[in-house]
């Protein structure tokens, strides 16, 4: 009970309480000063304030850097629209590198210099990818040597190193290590090791201290009992069966012919062994573990003659694969059961690219062959240049050799920066295919993640406008492109537009996202300015005063928003001022490394912005857009083909023959 609270007041939930005040006992009765209706003991205020709805308190996310108070009541409502509570997108889908047959497209499409929504897409992915591909762990072969790293490795620099190195291992036999010979060290090389914290596994010497020191001791009862028994009599021991059979014979009698099962009675492993399961038996030697060593029916360590020993098998030498003994129940794989007749003659050798009499080898693309091996070793789990066994009988092996006119790569090197003064084209599919988390994704595609953050409130109206009405429907119905793609026409066109305005959907590169780009009439883009604007550099819209400025940006989406902040500083100050109602705030970290090694996070900044969503489109028109076969009439794709000649059908052919 808190020490504030009267004995009665605690007690006490009638608000009509008429118990005599008393210091002691009791005190008045009250109404919150904040008027939300609770009546209550005058102790209890304090209390009371910590569930008032009606009390002033910070946002539940103000740890996240929002800066608002308000009433307790008002706190759900406020989390829809919190500037501090951001949620990051977590849509992902796949795309599939492009193959040698469709290169015709992705060339010519790679040219132009206004990009369609899909190619934009897939360019956007495609250096995302590229960024996080490091050429280190494709060809670590071709890496230009560190110079740092080499005279780091070329000697021992710490003489608890080189102690450590000084052991020379000698032959393995069934009795142990076998011609083990250990350097004599110096002084001062044995202080070096003793002081050196460096050691591997130095942070656990304590704990296997403790593990040896049971065992020793395990070991030292044993011992004793050995040595107890060795020098008793055997009158002693003669006596003590007599004894013990006696004692057995009166407690099997007197427990029905139950036998016992007590550590000190001889043969109660071998009962326990016949007359329980195995998991009684071994929760029976967890529990009387030590009392069956103490006496002698368990012993600490196992005994050297039932130890198992690898030198006491006799060792089976394979040669070769064809000197391997087959099981009797092996049975081949069907694809390899083939006519030995007509096997052909094949000749064992180990060959590689270098060693074929090939002359002018061309280079190899840098691209397409990194992609294929990051498929291979990240995704598919082997090299390409790995041996793997099928079988006892066969072992593929496959060895390829590349060379690119760019190697040796830098240490740190990505592909992007390999081909960073490289002409941009498109390696990977413009169609991409959704597929969640909970599905089993394709080895040979790639797969990409929007990772764009929006407020709460702003989170729904982006993924439907533009994952499933926009980036859905980019395979033939948002977007429509010519049925002739595959021999390189780039024609595209938009079928669908926001209803109610006149607006195109585009990419933006600034920003990464799609935009709606509105419609502007040409006579409110011509002759804006004035000659008195001109000459102190102002347009028309930053003569207007603040509050008509605040009052037009109030209607701007977050997307229109940022980039207006962009424009002058006067737009920056409007755009200030919605920040709390219309931005989003997150924390900036930063790694802190302190003098004696350690490291932390620490919160630099925090940071106020707009997201990337343009307005929300409830729905969709189609536009005006002509048919598609009237592309195909000027198309330069598209050839008819003229036959003179009849050609017979398949289907009287086979009338002919019937009637034959």
């Amino acid at each position: 009970m808190p020490v504030a609270h009267h004995e009665h007041c605690n007690k006490c939930y009638d608000i009509r309480c008429q118990v005599p005040l008393r210091i002691s006992n009791a005190c008045m009765v009250i109404k919150c000063h904040n008027k939300c209706g609770a009546a209550l003991h005058m102790c209890k205020e304090e209390e009371h304030q910590l569930l008032c709805p009606n009390e002033t308190v910070p946002c539940l996310n103000a740890g996240y850097g929002c800066p608002l108070t308000m009433l307790r009541r008002r706190l759900a409502k406020h989390l829809e629209v919190c500037p501090a509570s951001v949620v990051s997108c977590s849509q992902e889908w796949n795309r599939w590198p492009v193959s040698e047959t469709d290169l015709a497209f992705y060339r010519n499409v790679s040219k132009h210099t206004e990009l369609d929504l899909d190619v934009a897409l897939a360019l956007r992915d495609q250096e995302q990818l590229f960024q996080s591909i490091k050429m280190k762990n494709i060809f670590p072969e071709m890496m230009m040597e560190d110079p740092d790293t080499h005279q780091n490795t070329s000697g021992v620099s710490c003489p608890a190193a080189g102690a450590a190195c000084s052991l020379d291992c000698g032959e393995f036999t069934e009795n142990g290590w076998k011609g083990m010979k250990e350097e004599e060290l110096s002084h001062v090389a044995r202080e070096a090791l003793a002081k050196n914290r460096d050691v591997e596994g130095i942070h656990c010497h304590s704990s296997w201290e403790r593990i040896f020191k049971k065992e020793m001791d395990g070991c030292k009862e044993t011992v004793k009992n050995l040595n107890k028994k060795e020098e008793l009599g055997t009158k002693k021991e003669e006596s003590q069966r007599e004894s013990r059979d006696s004692h057995e014979e009166n407690a099997t009698s007197s427990m029905n012919g139950a036998t016992g099962f007590a550590p000190w009675q001889d043969g109660v492993l071998e009962r326990l062994g016949k007359e329980f399961n195995i998991a009684e038996y071994n929760m029976y030697l967890v529990h009387n573990g030590a009392m069956l060593i103490n006496f002698g029916q368990l012993p600490a360590c196992t005994p050297r003659e039932k130890d198992f020993v690898y030198g006491n098998l006799d060792p089976i030498e394979v040669k070769t694969i064809r000197s391997f003994n087959i099981p009797t129940s092996y049975r081949a794989k069907r694809n390899y059961l083939k006519d030995p007749t007509q096997k052909d003659m094949v000749k064992h050798q180990s060959v590689d690219t270098d060693d074929l009499d090939v002359k002018n080898l061309s280079e190899c693309d840098e691209i397409s062959a990194t992609l294929l091996c990051c498929m291979e070793k990240e995704l598919k789990g082997h090299l390409i240049s790995e041996t793997v066994g099928n079988d006892g009988f066969y072992i593929d092996t496959g060895t390829q050799t590349y060379t690119f006119d760019s190697a040796p790569f830098k240490t740190d090197a990505s592909l992007a920066d390999v081909i960073a003064e490289k002409p941009p084209v498109l390696y990977l599919h413009t169609e991409a295919e959704s597929v969640t988390r909970r599905h089993n994704k394709t080895s040979s595609a790639f797969t990409s993640m929007c990772g764009l953050f929006f407020r709460r409130d702003e989170y729904h109206s982006h993924f439907r406008n533009v994952h499933s009405d926009i980036q859905a429907g980019l395979n033939g119905w948002f977007q429509q492109r010519c049925p002739l793609a595959y021999l390189g026409c780039t024609f595209t066109q938009t079928r669908f537009y926001p209803a109610g305005q006149q607006a195109t959907i585009k990419y933006s590169q600034g920003v990464n996202t799609l935009v709606i780009q509105p419609q502007v009439p040409s006579s409110l883009c011509e002759g804006g300015k004035t000659a008195n604007l001109q000459r102190h550099n102002l347009d028309p819209l930053s003569c207007l005063p603040l509050e008509i400025l605040q009052h037009i940006a109030s209607y701007l989406d977050s997307l229109t928003l940022s980039q207006l902040s962009q424009v002058s500083h006067l737009m920056r100050d409007v755009c200030t001022t919605l920040l709390q109602e219309r931005g989003m705030v997150s924390l900036k970290w930063e790694k802190k490394t302190y003098s004696h090694g350690g490291s932390s996070w620490k919160c630099r900044k925090k940071v106020w912005e707009f997201s990337t969503r343009f307005s929300s489109v409830a729905r969709w028109s189609f536009s005006n857009t002509p048919s598609m076969s009237d592309h195909l009439r000027t198309c330069s794709y598209y050839q008819i083909e003229k036959r003179t000649e009849p050609v017979a059908l398949n289907c009287l052919v086979e009338v002919t023959n019937m009637e034959k």
